[in-house]
């Protein structure tokens, strides 16, 4: 599984056994559950809600959906009944989790949010195998996928969600992307969705030679498609650099992933929001980078070329497809809450990473579909022609940089990424959004 996920989470079953190792602001316990990606969870007290034992979300300290709306500047969309309605949002993970339904019902009762029209769950490449929350992979993949669900449902609260479970982990390369992309074609010629969001992703350099290219039908197909869907994928979590083969961290020169590496897909970085309790900016975003190989994925591919939409920042790219394309949310210090019950999760935990910066962009597609009437397809082109004509939907990040340093044999390695600049650059990409202003401008321009 991937490192993509870098959510706060354990993959653990039965009673936890913790060291603190902590993270900026708040107590962490690094878990140790038989995966190469390190596992995080913030242990937390129990309290009553009602006459069930939940933790309370407040005590997660993550970001609340009234907080990520307003920072995002939603409000005016939802007040004028721009909430997705319509829409379906298309959130793909392998194996899923058996607990989602219950646990999206839980996170919108604490958050007075109504429940989506529909919440489908779907197993094209096959049947999942039963849950195991004492495996490697499973459980993460739970997490991500509680993630990927409860928080897109935040940004459009009225699209329905189409869970599409794939029963073999992605793995960097080397296994989960052929079920993975059979499940997408299927999604795609049968009309299911509008936005497809992939928080997933594994190293150009991992996938063996001649395997990659292959591999790119879905998103083929949703691009030659009328009114097809917008694919999006998380641009990584490690900065500069990314994880080996083996999932262990990190290469020691600078690398990007696929899919969010592919032309034909959105890549959506990490930024790092401060935010008051009623979802002001205290200060400027900035790129997301939290130390020890935890930051924004972005740079160069070296398996697809500068794609014309980019050629306006040739000088940035050069010949190579640059990533990420947009950023929001994904700083570790500055998470956000998500609730999960399968057995082993704990209740009520603080996530973070692109895997959640990517649902809430899906969240806004959505809200843009809606508004233009129909799935907008692949819309880089679009992003693009915003920033160049200074579109205010479009917010620049000029903070930050995703350098970042990791061990590896007793000694420390750094690898130099890029720093946010006017424009765009290989850190933020084009910046960040205000959906208010970014649904219209970009429903116009893909009418």
């Amino acid at each position: 599984m991937r490192r993509l996920r870098r959510i706060l989470l354990a993959a653990v079953a039965a009673p936890l056994v913790v060291t603190v190792v902590g993270l900026p602001g708040r107590p962490v316990a690094h878990v140790s559950s038989g995966r190469s990606a390190l596992a995080r969870v913030t242990i937390f007290p129990m309290v009553r809600l009602g006459n069930k034992p939940y933790p309370t979300p407040a005590l997660a300290d993550g970001y609340t959906p009234r907080q990520i709306r307003a920072a995002y500047d939603l409000g005016p969309l939802l007040r004028r009944g721009i909430n997705g309605r319509g829409q379906t949002i298309v959130i793909v993970d392998s194996f899923g989790s058996p607990t989602i339904r219950h646990d999206l019902g839980v996170f919108d009762r604490r958050f007075r949010l109504a429940a989506p029209p529909s919440l489908r769950i779907i197993h094209p490449a096959g049947p999942i195998p039963k849950f195991n929350p004492g495996g490697r992979f499973m459980p993460g993949w739970a997490f991500e996928t509680t993630l990927d669900v409860e928080w897109a449902h935040v940004m459009a609260p009225r699209a329905r969600i189409l869970l599409v479970e794939t029963p073999v982990s992605e793995n960097e390369g080397t296994s989960g992307f052929p079920q993975i992309v059979a499940s997408e074609k299927y999604v795609i010629r049968h009309r299911l969705g509008g936005v497809i969001s992939q928080s997933f992703g594994a190293t150009e350099e991992t996938f063996p030679k001649g395997t990659l290219r292959p591999l790119r039908g879905a998103y083929r197909l949703a691009a030659s498609t009328r009114h097809g869907p917008t694919v999006l994928g998380a641009s990584g979590d490690n900065g500069a650099t990314d994880l080996l083969s083996n999932q262990s961290c990190c290469y020691p020169f600078r690398v990007t992933s696929w899919p969010a590496s592919d032309p034909l897909v959105t890549a959506v970085g990490g930024t790092d929001l401060s935010l008051d309790s009623s979802g002001h900016r205290t200060v400027a975003d900035q790129v997301w980078n939290d130390g020890a190989a935890g930051a924004g994925g972005g740079g160069l591919s070296v398996d697809f070329s500068r794609p014309a939409y980019q050629n306006g920042v040739a000088a940035i790219v050069g010949r190579h497809r640059g990533i990420p394309d947009v950023s929001l949310s994904a700083s570790d210090v500055d998470p956000v809450d998500i609730y999960a019950s399968f057995p082993g999760a704990g209740g009520w935990q603080p996530a973070a990473g692109t895997s959640e910066a990517t649902p809430l962009f899906a969240g806004i597609i959505a809200l843009a579909d809606q508004k233009a009437g129909h799935p907008l397809g692949p819309i880089n082109r679009y992003l693009y022609s915003m920033a160049k004509a200074h579109d205010r939907g479009i917010v620049d990040i000029i903070h930050g940089n995703n350098t970042v340093q990791f061990f590896r044999h007793g000694h420390t390695i750094t690898v130099h990424g890029w720093s946010a600049v006017r424009g765009y650059d290989l850190a933020s990409g084009l910046g960040s959004i205000d959906a208010a202003k970014f649904v219209p401008e970009l429903a116009s321009l893909a009418g």
